[in-house]
């Protein structure tokens, strides 16, 4: 490999060396032949005529292309000017190509994530920006008008200042769910993993929020009756987060008359799966991929008629995935999702 690659090396100077020598060779020798005799001492000129040549072409061109090439490197910084020390610069044009263009790929990857990360940061500002806005200003506007005379009146006292403790309660919400994403993001969240019962902590969320789904008529039930607990191993304080997030969205999204069901099944010998299945509204497939992403929405109205953070998926994507487990989406607009995520199960 190293013979074929120094010879790829100095292709151009052994090439250009032997031209020379063949071309001066037939003019000394035409010389000789016209106005002397050809001898024996033609072939010892030849001889002596190319490695003179090729060492001559071999010096110039490296001179010239370390000169140039790497001015051309430092003053565009496309390579690192030590990269061009490490070993002396040859008339072999195609490793510099190759390098070329490695680095031109590399650049393009980085500056297209650049941009999709910049992207992101826009939309995310935007989006925490309308997200804060609200609330701010529904709290501000029952202030004000307290401050301009409604404090004075105790229904207006007491129907306003109730309104702006919901809106700062929005607040909180919104300012601890994204504390939490970023806790779960940069790894500063500890899971307190133990063996639970599945199937207790999922009657635990229903009980939560048996009240709310009554309101629209949702039945929130088991696939089927199970007799025997199901032991897994997670943070239970945080899987029933997971679930938690799960059932309200069902019920948020959820038609009246609807079901929201809850299966746990063995997925594998150490494996469980959690599916949290209901029959609302659907989410169409374009949306599917970012349903994930902090803050958004699938209606784009900008309606928050619904209430939450607009984080809560997000943060149950990062608890599972904290948990080193997956979550899965199933969807069909008009007939109803299917969230599911995997646990370990207890030894």
């Amino acid at each position: 490999m190293q013979n074929n690659s120094l010879k790829k090396s100095y292709k151009f100077a052994l090439r250009t060396g032997l031209y020379v020598t063949l071309f001066t060779t037939f003019l000394v020798g035409g010389f000789l032949h016209l106005y002397a005799k050809v001898s024996w001492h033609l072939l010892l000129y030849s001889l002596v005529c190319f490695p003179i040549c090729f060492g001559i072409i071999q010096y110039r061109v490296e001179r010239y292309i370390y000169r140039r090439v790497k001015k051309i490197y430092d003053d565009l910084t496309l390579l690192e000017s030590t990269s061009l020390r490490r070993q002396p610069i040859t008339t072999d044009m195609g490793t510099l190509t190759k390098e070329i263009d490695k680095y031109a790929k590399n650049n393009k990857f980085e500056i297209e994530t650049l941009k999709i990360r910049e992207e992101y940061r826009k939309e995310f500002i935007g989006n925490v920006s309308h997200e804060l806005k609200t609330p701010l200003f529904t709290v501000q506007s029952y202030l004000l008008t307290l401050l301009d005379g409604g404090v004075e009146d105790e229904k207006i006292k007491k129907k306003y200042l109730t309104r702006a403790t919901k809106g700062v309660e929005r607040l909180t919400y919104i300012i601890k769910d994204l504390d939490m994403i970023t806790k779960l993001e940069v790894g500063d969240l500890r899971l307190e993993k133990e063996s639970f019962d599945m199937v207790k902590v999922v009657q635990n969320v229903f009980d939560l929020f048996e009240m709310k789904s009554a309101k629209k008529n949702i039945t929130l039930t088991f696939d089927i009756d199970y007799p025997e607990p199901i032991m897994v191993y997670a943070d239970k304080e945080r899987i029933q987060q997971v679930l938690t997030n799960l059932v309200v969205n069902s019920i948020k999204y959820g038609r009246e008359k609807g079901t929201t069901e809850v299966s746990i099944e063995n997925l594998i010998k150490n494996k469980a799966i959690i599916r949290v299945t209901d029959n609302g509204e659907g989410i169409a497939k374009a949306n599917l991929q970012r349903l994930f992403e902090r803050f958004y929405r699938v209606d784009k109205s900008g309606s928050r008629k619904e209430g939450g953070s607009g984080l809560g998926l997000s943060i149950v994507k990062h608890i599972i995935e904290a948990h080193e487990e997956k979550i899965y989406i199933e969807s069909e607009l008009g007939v109803g999702s299917e969230f599911s995520f995997t646990l370990e199960k207890s030894k």
